[in-house]
């Protein structure tokens, strides 16, 4: 009985199998029918579909910590090492600046001494610029001093307002030691329109836009003096 069951099985997948073949005899015939068309279209979707999450997967964690390495070296240039020893990245505080045309919610990071707040930075985007907003970093003191300024995201002309880059020219020092208590709101303006910072040739547009963006975050900081200076948890 045993033996006849083994039979009837072979003959069943031999009959299955020649079916088979048949069906892919004619190819040209297949391919005319829409539901081959359709499994090949779902088929090419899941292969896509599956590398994109196979690389999503894959460089997620790499491009997340160049990321941080980034953004961790930018900072670096507008604090200085020696008045923090706490771990920039990880001591942020986000600080709502939304009411009267502000800011929005703003990440800040909080450089600390010994337990105590010496410095802040954050990010903040100049509008105004020829080609678009001017993306800043900012480090100011506990007195409202700026400790630096860098421009980390332009789309300004190549050969004259990415003069705003520091690998450009040394024109973004400029802002160094500023303070709304030592510079009249007059003075924040390039010499063009009467104030202290230098303009382009042939581009002042974008330095008008730097300076105004960095007059409103040191606006920013003194908004929000006290919550800035409380410690991070």
């Amino acid at each position: 009985m045993s033996s006849v069951r083994q039979e009837r099985w072979r003959e069943l997948a031999q009959e299955r199998w020649a079916w088979l073949r048949k069906q892919f005899d004619d190819l040209e015939a297949l391919r005319q029918r829409l539901d081959y068309q359709t499994y090949i279209l779902a088929a090419a979707g899941l292969v896509a579909s599956l590398l994109l999450g196979f690389a999503d997967l894959s460089t997620r964690g790499p491009i997340a910590q160049r990321q941080e390495e980034d953004m961790l070296a930018t900072l670096e240039q507008v604090l200085p090492r020696d008045l923090y020893d706490n771990d920039l990245l990880h001591s942020v505080k986000s600080i709502d600046d939304s009411a009267d045309r502000g800011l929005g919610s703003v990440p800040v990071y909080v450089a600390s001494k010994a337990g105590e707040v010496s410095a802040i930075a954050f990010k903040l985007s100049a509008q105004g610029g020829y080609s678009g907003p001017i993306d800043l970093v900012m480090g100011i003191d506990r007195k409202g001093a700026i400790l630096g300024v860098r421009v980390v995201a332009h789309a300004e002309t190549p050969g004259l307002g990415d003069k705003i880059e520091k690998a450009k020219s040394d024109w973004i020092l400029a802002f160094t030691g500023r303070s709304l208590d030592n510079t009249t709101p007059e003075r924040w303006r390039v010499k063009k329109d009467g104030g202290d910072f230098d303009q382009f040739a042939g581009a002042t547009i974008t330095p008008r836009a730097v300076v105004r963006g960095v007059q409103s975050g040191l606006a920013f900081y003194q908004r929000h003096h006290d919550a800035l200076l409380s410690p991070t948890p």
